[in-house]
């Protein structure tokens, strides 16, 4: 089940008189890699990858189930103000587990197909929006360049208009409403620093050499 699923359990099992302690015996846990860490050098360092994974994401991950346990908490004793009081922080780390889960998953290494241009319906819905992969490509590291302080980039597709659009987002929210994420990167200072230090220009160009485009494309049409 998803996090957004499970964040919203508890209003429906409590709208429902079900026991929301109940309702939230299942807790989320930090996803396993499909590569190793190291499998992603040079373009991004195992020690960030191991650094980034185990305790960056894993700290998202507590988060969220210990504030998810809190509001069962508070909508079991009806309180109003706690649950609202605690709405900042279900987005931020219910964010940050969702927003790492999709880029561990839209990363792989080169023997595994990472850095291989996109294909098909999505090749082609790039290239009419951008007029081609390197148009694209620049126009998404200009975004990335573009965030202050922290934040993501995405490839999204409008579940409305079935359109590619580029956006950013600050801190860990996540992409959410008629946008359905394609690729992510995350610009957060963490995910690069120890190997790029202030030259984060050079990590927004070497990323796109460990992007899964197969899983971009399994999205994209979903």
């Amino acid at each position: 089940m998803s996090f957004v699923a499970r964040i919203a359990r508890p209003t429906v099992a409590a709208a429902r008189g079900v026991n929301t302690a109940a309702a939230l015996r299942s807790k989320h846990t930090l996803p396993a890699l499909a590569y190793d860490y190291g499998e992603l050098e040079p373009s991004i360092a195992g020690q960030i990858m191991e650094i980034h994974h185990t305790k960056h994401h894993q700290t998202y991950v507590n988060s969220l189930n210990e504030a998810e346990e809190k509001f069962a908490a508070a909508q079991h004793a009806n309180d109003v103000k706690a649950q609202i009081a605690l709405q900042p922080a279900l987005k931020f780390h219910g964010g940050g587990h969702l927003n790492h889960t999709l880029f561990w998953e839209n990363l792989a290494p080169k023997k595994l197909g990472g850095g291989e241009p996109p294909s098909g319906e999505l090749a082609a819905a790039i290239n009419e929006q951008w007029g081609s992969f390197d148009g694209f490509k620049k126009t998404f590291n200009g975004y990335l360049a573009g965030i202050q302080g922290s934040g993501w980039s995405w490839l999204v597709k409008d579940t409305e208009t079935n359109k590619l659009q580029i956006i950013s987002l600050p801190n860990q929210d996540p992409v959410v409403g008629k946008y359905k994420p394609i690729i992510g990167v995350d610009a957060w200072e963490h995910a690069y620093y120890l190997q790029y230090q202030n030259r984060k220009v050079e990590y927004f160009q070497a990323i796109w050499e460990v992007i899964n485009w197969k899983t971009g494309e399994k999205r994209f049409k979903a």
